[in-house]
C-alpha cells in the first residue's frame, strides 16, 4: 500500500455509505484524494451535505461539486430520484431494474471523473458501486467497470500518448453490504455523517423503507453494528 503515497486519485463521493467507504479505503491506499461530488438534480439533495461531511471527515484534498441536471425536465430521466415518480417502499428483489435507475448515471459521472484526472496527471479513480447487496443496476456491474476502464485508456491523450495507464477501483464491488460497514468501522468512518435514504423526510430523516435504506439497515444488522441514523419508522427491526 506504501508505494502509492501521495498519489493522485479521483474518487466519486455521494455522501451515502458505499462511497464514504470508498473514500476511506483509498486514503487507506495512499492515494491523495480528490473527491467529485455530483450535484444532478437528486431529489434526496441531503447526501450532498453529507459528501462535504465525509470528505472533511475522511482528510479528502479538495471537494468539488460538479452540476449537472439529469431530470426528465433537463431532457433526461426519467427516475423516482429526480422526478416526480413515487419511490418504491418495501419492494421485494424480482430482478428488475427499479425506477430509483438514472439513465447513464454512473456513464457520466465516470466521464467527467476521467477529465478531471486527466487534468490532475492522475490514473486512478475510485467509485463505490457494488454488485452484491444492491439495487439491480445494471452499471455497478463488473463488466460495466471492466468496459469503462477500457474505454478510458483508449479515449484519453494521457494514455494515447504513454504517459500512464487508467485504473477504474471499485473496492466494494464483491462485497456484501455487511462486509463494506465493518470494512468502514476497521478503517473510522463516522457513518453518522452519511446520508443513504431516496425519500428523506422535511429534515432529513431517513424513511427506512426504500431500497437504500432496506440494504443499509441489513447491512448493519448483519455486521453486528448500530446504525447511528434515524429513520422515520418506529417499526424497524434494527
Amino acid at each position: 500500500m506504501g508505494e502509492r503515497k501521495d498519489r493522485a486519485a479521483v474518487v466519486l463521493l455521494s455522501g451515502g455509505l458505499d462511497s464514504a467507504t470508498t473514500l476511506a479505503v483509498a486514503r487507506e491506499r495512499g492515494f491523495a484524494c480528490h473527491a467529485l461530488t455530483f450535484d444532478y438534480g437528486q431529489r434526496h439533495r441531503f447526501e450532498l451535505e453529507a459528501a462535504e461531511r465525509v470528505a472533511r471527515a475522511l482528510g479528502a484534498v479538495e471537494h468539488r461539486v460538479v452540476r449537472i441536471d439529469l431530470s426528465a425536465e433537463a431532457g433526461f430521466g426519467t427516475s423516482a430520484l429526480t422526478d416526480r415518480i413515487a419511490v418504491p417502499k418495501d419492494r421485494g428483489e424480482d430482478g428488475t431494474v427499479p425506477v430509483t435507475y438514472v439513465p447513464g448515471r454512473n456513464t457520466i459521472f465516470l466521464s467527467i471523473a476521467l477529465a478531471r484526472a486527466e487534468v490532475l496527471g492522475a490514473f486512478d479513480l475510485f467509485l463505490g458501486v457494488n454488485a452484491v447487496d444492491y439495487s439491480g443496476y445494471p452499471d455497478c456491474r463488473p463488466e460495466f467497470i471492466q468496459a469503462f476502464e477500457r474505454t478510458a485508456n483508449l479515449a484519453t491523450a494521457a494514455a494515447a500518448e504513454g504517459r500512464g495507464k487508467f485504473t477504474i477501483h471499485a473496492p466494494l464491488i464483491r462485497m456484501s453490504k455487511a462486509d463494506i460497514i465493518r470494512t468502514g468501522l476497521a478503517l473510522d468512518v463516522d457513518y453518522s455523517l452519511t446520508h443513504s435514504c431516496y425519500d428523506p423526510g422535511p429534515d432529513g430523516t431517513a424513511c427506512g423503507r426504500c431500497d437504500s435504506c432496506r440494504l443499509r439497515l441489513r447491512g448493519f444488522r448483519e455486521a453486528g453494528a448500530k446504525d447511528p441514523l434515524s429513520y422515520q419508522s418506529e417499526a424497524l427491526d434494527r
